[in-house]
């Protein structure tokens, strides 16, 4: 489906999420390394592959930092690494409970860090959190964008107030014209839901 608006809602806890997938990701890569080198007994896995699995993890790392230091503005990835370490975890080593702990890490750092965005078309609005909410135009008393901050005033007396993500684009629709598709939308709404019969039973 097309969108007429699709607003990003600014997301505030990534700083967390990077630092619990760098300590993951180094206990990951720390322990292929004891067990491809200093392990008493040898591993399950082949210590060669343990220790490429250590290199890579170490290398995506480094690489990652570097790229953040150059621009705090850099939206930088984790879950590659996380699932190279449950690959690991679960293929080379005599505790492979572990990798399903790192896979279900790897999910969390891609839905902490995709965009929660809310899409607008003349007959639904569309929330896209992990569970896609779809909602009429009906359910709504007012929506409004006003200084980067998002309301959606529900009729059910939920308030939704979410601060927008800074956006370059240069071609984006201003405030003022989205809350004026928005009360057109809530205006036809309205007429609508008032030329439906009443139910008298």
């Amino acid at each position: 489906m097309r969108y007429q608006y699709v607003v990003i809602l600014k997301k505030n806890s990534e700083r967390l999420t990077d630092l619990l997938s760098i300590l993951l990701c180094l206990f990951s890569a720390f322990s292929f390394l004891f067990f491809a080198i200093g392990a008493p007994e040898p591993p399950a896995g082949s210590p060669l592959l343990m220790l490429s699995a250590a290199i890579i993890l170490l290398a995506g790392l480094v690489i990652n930092l570097l790229a953040k230091r150059r621009s705090h503005n850099t939206r930088v990835r984790y879950r590659y690494l996380l699932i190279l370490a449950a690959i690991g975890w679960i293929g080379m080593t005599s505790a492979p409970w572990i990798g399903v702990f790192f896979f279900l890490a790897a999910f969390l750092e891609y839905q902490t860090k995709r965009p929660l965005e809310i899409g607008f078309h003349n007959d639904r609005v569309v929330i896209n959190t992990l569970i896609r909410q779809r909602h009429e135009w009906s359910v709504f008393n007012n929506i409004v964008l006003k200084d980067g901050l998002l309301t959606l005033d529900f009729k059910s007396n939920r308030l939704m107030q979410k601060e927008v993500a800074d956006d370059e684009d240069e071609d984006d629709a201003d405030e003022e014209e989205f809350n004026a598709y928005c009360r057109g939308c809530l205006t036809a709404q309205d007429h609508q839901d008032g030329g439906r019969p009443k139910d008298n039973n």
